[in-house]
């Protein structure tokens, strides 16, 4: 699993003219199942987010997780992080999971953060979403699982 995480002062997702989600201090993660990624992987990136020490802690230091600080995640299905760009100039996506499978796996991903304690918003999984975001720092880190 790929995700791309900003952390954020807010963040909102708009589809068709309506917010389906939004969230307030916190991140905003764009999320890619990758060709056999497995729940355990999902797992493993849940506890790699929810850890992750990206926030300032009182000396302004990057010291505290989104558990210590209570920030909430905006969860949005991403499979263009899959792109390979290797040869010529139009990206493929075979590395992205089916999307079946790929919808499992982001459902996952939400549920498993919403387990661990942490307010979860979330896209519409496929949809043309409109994703806007203030980014706090800017602090923008790339994860693998």
């Amino acid at each position: 699993m790929r995700c791309l995480l900003q952390r954020v002062s807010s963040g909102s997702v708009t589809v068709d003219g309506a917010i389906i989600g939004e969230i307030g201090p916190g991140l905003v993660v764009l999320a890619c199942a990758m060709l056999g990624d497995t729940p355990e992987n999902v797992a493993a990136m849940a506890k790699k987010l929810t850890n992750l020490r990206i926030f300032k802690d009182d000396e302004g230091r990057m010291n505290r997780s989104l558990l210590d600080t209570g920030g909430s995640v905006l969860v949005i299905s991403q499979f263009t992080l899959a792109a390979d760009t290797t040869r010529g100039n139009r990206p493929g996506f075979s590395a992205a999971a089916p999307p079946e499978e790929g919808e499992k796996l982001y459902d996952l991903l939400c549920t498993t953060l919403a387990q661990m304690g942490i307010t979860v918003g979330k896209g519409k999984f496929g949809a043309d979403m409109k994703v806007a975001l203030v980014n706090d720092g800017p602090v923008t880190i790339m994860l693998e699982k």
